[in-house]
């Protein structure tokens, strides 16, 4: 019997679950009758986790992102409730790619990636580690509210004021509320990514709120 408990909260790819069934005669054949009972879901063609209740504790649909598509790392909506930034739950995982924008509707929920180029990618990239130990790659709080600024399409902000009412009265977003900014993340942004007067009146209203 294989103990699939080692995996709980990691997706499993094809190759590892073929490495683990080795004594098997067929494999794949096993493969496909633990997808049948529900011990394993797949997520996307050769990436699975272990069902719920074949482990312990909660599947990291953070975490599960980043391996659907990588490299990759949480940001936009998801990131901000993350942070406690917006006060609505978000049901899809948005992340950031520097492949194809793409989405991924799979039993655990939809995950959605946006494309943005290398050298704005690398900026703003926090590693969050779970109450099991595993480790995701999420936007800093600065580098969310970048995204959502250069991801969102027809967005145009041309002073601090509207980018104040933006963050504050379409996202509800809780600006100055006992936070300290790093607005050294949002100059980086600036001087790689695009919506750079976005970008830039992002930059003031946070420093003259300092």
């Amino acid at each position: 019997m294989i103990n699939l408990d080692q995996f709980r909260n990691t997706p499993i790819d094809y190759a590892t679950l073929v490495t683990l069934l080795r004594d098997y005669r067929f494999p794949k054949d096993k493969i496909a009758a633990m997808e049948k009972q529900k011990q394993l879901i797949r997520i996307k063609k050769g990436l699975f986790v272990v069902a719920p209740q074949n482990g312990v504790g909660t599947i990291s649909r953070e975490l599960i992102a980043n391996h659907l598509c990588g490299p990759s790392y949480v940001s936009l909506e998801s990131a901000l409730s993350h942070h406690n930034l917006i006060p609505e739950r978000v049901y899809t995982v948005r992340s950031v790619t520097m492949k194809r924008a793409k989405k991924y509707d799979t039993p655990l929920g939809v995950f959605e990636y946006r494309t943005v180029s290398p050298e704005y990618f690398s900026i703003g990239i926090q590693q969050q580690v779970t109450q099991d130990h595993t480790v995701f790659l999420i936007a800093s709080p600065e580098k969310a509210i970048c995204d959502m600024l250069v991801l969102s399409s027809r967005l145009r902000l041309q002073s601090a004021k509207a980018v104040k009412i933006y963050l504050e009265e379409n996202l509800r977003m809780d600006l100055f509320g006992n936070r300290s900014w790093n607005t050294e993340i949002i100059s980086q942004c600036m001087e790689v990514g695009k919506k750079k007067t976005e970008l830039s009146q992002l930059l003031k209203l946070l420093k003259n709120n300092e």
